[in-house]
């Protein structure tokens, strides 16, 4: 198992000091044969829009594509998830590329502005009985998830954060900001 962290934009460093708590070091993917010597991979938060352009501009888009799901396993993070979204309801940005992934419709920055970035435990049942820290800044809402997603975890109100679908994962907050590390031992599983 090799995984990888999307090193383009956004919190790549954050998701490696969590991977090396517990021993693994990650390669930082910026061109596809780094992609290539890869099992899985850490699309972070950040700014989806640039990460999407960027996909683009480093012909990393239909390597992702061919290869998601099989013999790759993807992780996105608030940024992450919405590059990983088959559709997106945000009538301000509508040119935002995503490589549509998984069955999930997401609404970018559906919790507010960066000055409404919260913190809120996240019942996750797959991780245990403990709740995990949940912090979400500028963070995007599950609207749909399809037919063949699992919803992961929520707030206490239901609302769904996290999702997965075969190899594929999706969160809208972000566990590599606390010390909590369930989540990124849960998907080195997938």
């Amino acid at each position: 198992m090799s995984i990888g962290l999307l090193a383009l934009q956004g919190d790549f460093r954050e998701h490696r000091a969590t991977l090396r708590r517990f021993g693994i070091e990650a390669l930082e993917v910026r061109l596809p044969q780094q992609l290539a010597a890869v099992s899985h991979l850490i699309i972070p938060g950040g700014e989806s829009t640039t990460i999407g352009r960027l996909l683009t501009r480093y012909a990393l888009v239909e390597p992702l594509r061919a290869r998601a799901g099989h013999d790759l396993a993807i992780w996105g993070t608030c940024a992450g998830a919405i590059i990983l979204a088959r559709e997106l309801r945000d009538t301000k940005h509508g040119g935002q590329p995503t490589l549509g992934l998984m069955d999930i419709t997401l609404r970018r920055n559906a919790f507010g502005s960066q000055l409404d970035s919260f913190e809120a435990p996240i019942n996750a049942p797959v991780l245990g009985p403990t709740p995990l820290p949940g912090v979400f800044i500028r963070a995007p809402r599950f609207e749909s998830l399809g037919p063949k997603v699992q919803a992961l975890a929520t707030l206490p109100d239901g609302e769904v954060v996290a999702a997965r679908q075969g190899r594929l994962m999706a969160t809208t907050f972000h566990p590599e900001l606390t010390d909590d590390d369930r989540v990124h031992r849960y998907f080195l599983e997938l």
